[in-house]
Order: structure tokens, then C-alpha cells, then sequence
């Protein structure tokens, strides 16, 4: 009886479905929702909940865009209007208006918000070719909240950065409102 002493041939091994390429840390499963008409995408990791609109609490000497905080089983977070900061005219809440609770890092810790956006569409999975880096948009334009743009499905996403949404004197003011 005669052994194979021969190797098993080894086949290159990409990433698992759903795992984002080591080659772009930008790929992976993203949460889609939209503000006006654009369509934005957040990574799901950084999701903790989808919710329907409730009262938000308005808190005195807080920018335009921060509607207020709400309490999410005994954890107070503060909700941001993603039109306002963004810049979008406001609009009436409609049945599909919700708040998207993530996770995002400060300098000195993890905090959660809430992000009041239009409505919520889906979970699509970016590949390493559905995404391109943020073109440059000239002098004085700085965009450091976006992570690319995603192209699917006949459209464009927009991908953000979300610990870079708000600026360090932002968080800053928030910490504060939640101390």
C-alpha cells in the first residue's frame, strides 16, 4: 500500500459572506436609511436599535440639531437631527420617521445616540468594488465624517463615519449633557 505524501492544494481564501475584505475595512454589512432624498449607510455593528419616533425631550442651549435626549430603558441618549446637522430643509415626521440608536467613540469613551432620520431601508452587504473613496470635493471642503460612497442597486449610498459625524466639541458638549 502506497501513501500520498503530496500536499492538499490550498485555494486562496477570501473573506466569509458577511466579513469585511482586510484589503478595505470599509466593506461589509451597512444599515441604509434616508434623509431627503439621499440614501445614507451606516455600518451595522454599530446599530444597537431601530425605533419608532417618541417624545424627545428638549434640552435648553443645545445646537439646531440636537432635538433633545430620550430615555432608552433607564439610559438617557441624546437624539440628533441627521437633516438638520446635514443641512437638509426640515419636513413633518411621518409614519416612517424613526431614530437609529448607535454606538460611536469618543476620545474618552463609548457612547450611544440617537440619529432621527426619514426612514430606514435595508441591510445591504458592500463589497471591495461597490465602494469608492469619497471624491475630493475642493479647498475648504473637509469630509472626514464619510468613509466613501457605495454604489448598488442602480443608486448611490452614502457611507458615514459615524464617530466623526459629530466634531470633538460636539461630542464634547453631549458628554456634558449626559453627565
Amino acid at each position: 500500500m502506497t501513501t500520498s505524501t503530496a500536499e492538499p492544494k490550498l485555494f486562496p481564501q477570501g473573506p466569509k459572506p458577511g466579513e469585511a475584505s482586510s484589503a478595505d475595512p470599509r466593506c461589509g454589512k451597512y444599515l441604509t436609511f434616508r434623509l431627503a432624498r439621499e440614501e445614507f449607510a451606516i455600518q451595522v455593528l454599530r446599530v444597537r436599535e431601530i425605533m419608532g419616533l417618541q417624545d424627545i425631550t428638549a434640552v435648553p442651549q443645545t445646537p439646531h440639531y440636537m432635538k433633545g435626549v430620550i430615555n432608552l430603558r433607564g439610559k438617557i441618549v441624546p437624539v440628533i437631527d441627521l437633516r438638520a446637522k446635514f443641512g437638509f430643509p426640515e419636513v413633518e415626521a411621518t409614519p416612517a420617521t424613526c431614530i437609529i440608536v448607535v454606538q460611536f467613540h469618543s476620545a474618552r469613551e463609548t457612547l450611544m445616540m440617537g440619529l432621527l432620520v426619514d426612514a430606514v431601508s435595508e441591510v445591504l452587504n458592500f463589497a471591495p468594488g461597490d465602494i469608492e473613496d469619497t471624491p475630493d470635493f475642493g479647498e475648504g471642503v473637509s469630509t472626514p465624517y464619510l468613509l466613501g460612497i457605495a454604489k448598488m442597486k442602480g443608486s448611490v449610498k452614502i457611507l458615514l463615519n459615524i464617530d466623526e459625524v459629530l466634531s470633538t466639541t460636539e461630542v464634547q458638549n453631549m458628554e456634558s449633557i449626559l453627565q
